[in-house]
């Protein structure tokens, strides 16, 4: 724990003299410091023979703050103001451009990474020690203990100006498209890379960078046993075998990705015997009548094509309306909507989770990932991601990375699950 000078004689309490209000900003600010993570940024950002009046890793703390509070913009962290008689006196808006441009170089970044880091390994080490524990995965009534999850997604970003390295998306719009890793047991950005709208969605080089940057910031300790969770868009042949290269003696690398579904794939399941589809299991371990899973390892002719170590795990569900008119004509004609799912879980399943080699559970680990839409990409959003305040690229990759300091290492318990 790192002392503060400020927060010595700080009380909550709700009449006297002396009072501020947003109590919640406060207690991002006192947490920040007494992780190390305000001082461990201080120290990355410092330059020999500079001495700024605001210290540079107090002044991102300060602007996580500001944004919890509504802020949208370097300017706005005047919302802070009010609060100068418990934190002192905020950072202005130039001071904040000036810590954001200089956050936003490549070895700034790299040294800002290292900081979290270390902040990171303190929290979730005390973490650990509270009676509930370290937050392991629960999906379908089985426990995931010992696995990190980090499930990795893009999100397009709309840019309203003109901005360095904004470009046309594939949704028609424009801005930026940048690529995200989170650990879904902390619900923690872990990793994320600014990028051009034009970027690929399934850009190989992107996803080795954003999940290597994503492991180093797991603790070491927790590295052992990892699963990877990527959605059919991400998916390409390239990160697959660069995935499978990942375990060794010393970590265990699982991954689940999506399948985009040709006519040969379509042919495998064509083969699939109607007593091979078994009942689907939705996120709280009941069965789903009305859907049903199978596996279409040993029918797949594009097998052969992909790494060994692999299997495919096919799911059909009655499809919606919304649905009914991206049918193909092989959907249309059974009345079905198919998925296919890719992965490296053996045979023998999900080390000490029991069942979890069973189609049906890998189908479900799988769906689990749409937790990330919300937890992960709509938080982001929410808490800064969804306005990229400057013109100049270097300022704005500065504020995707100030976001992820806003850290909640005090949720403890696992979060609720979507409804399936």
């Amino acid at each position: 724990m790192h002392p503060n000078g400020w927060d010595h004689a700080l009380k909550v309490t709700g009449d006297g003299t002396g009072l501020v209000g947003h109590a919640g900003a406060i207690l991002l600010r006192k947490a920040a410091d007494q992780a190390g993570l305000t001082a461990g940024l201080g120290a990355a950002l410092r330059r020999a023979g500079k001495s700024p009046l605001f210290d540079r890793g107090a002044a991102l703390v300060s602007m996580a703050a500001a944004i919890a509070l509504g802020a949208t913009s370097m300017s706005d962290i005047g919302v802070l103001a009010h609060l100068s008689p418990v934190l002192g006196t905020a950072p202005s808006g130039p001071t904040m451009r000036r810590a954001l441009d200089l956050a936003g170089g490549t070895a700034m970044l790299e040294r800002i990474a290292k900081a979290r880091a270390r902040a990171r390994a303190h929290v979730w080490q005390l973490i650990e020690k509270t009676p509930a524990g370290f937050p392991w995965l629960v999906i379908a009534g089985k426990t995931l203990t010992g696995w990190v999850v980090i499930d990795m997604d893009g999100t397009l970003v709309t840019a309203h100006s003109d901005k360095e390295g904004a470009a046309p998306t594939w949704k028609k719009g424009y801005g930026f498209h940048p690529l995200a890793a989170w650990c879904i047991n902390t619900r923690e950005s872990l990793a994320m890379l600014l990028r051009p709208g034009n970027a690929g969605s399934n850009t190989f080089a992107d996803h080795k960078d954003v999940l290597a940057a994503a492991i180093r910031q797991v603790p070491a300790r927790f590295r052992r046993r990892i699963l990877v969770r990527i959605d059919g868009a991400g998916a390409s042949h390239d990160l697959v075998k660069h995935l499978l290269g990942m375990s060794s003696p010393r970590r265990i690398l699982l991954f689940i990705c999506g399948w985009m579904i040709t006519p040969a794939d379509e042919d495998a399941i064509k083969m699939v015997p109607a007593d091979a589809w078994k009942p689907g299991i939705a996120q709280d371990g009941e069965i789903e009548e009305d859907k049903h899973v199978a596996e279409v390892t040993h029918l797949m002719s594009r097998a052969g094509n992909w790494p060994a170590g692999l299997r495919w795990i096919v799911r059909r569900t009655k499809p919606s309306r919304r649905q009914v008119k991206n049918l193909t004509d092989y959907e249309k004609k059974t009345g079905w909507r198919y998925s296919i799912t890719c992965t490296n879980i053996p045979d023998t399943g999900i080390t000490d989770v029991p069942g979890s080699h069973h189609p049906q559970y890998i189908d479900v680990v799988h769906r689990e990932h749409a937790v990330v839409e919300t937890d992960g990409v709509r938080t982001a959003k929410a808490m800064g991601l969804r306005n990229l305040p400057s013109k100049t690229w270097q300022v704005n990759c500065g504020w995707v990375h100030r976001r992820e300091h806003r850290r909640r290492p005090h949720r403890l318990d696992p979060p609720p699950r979507l409804p399936r």
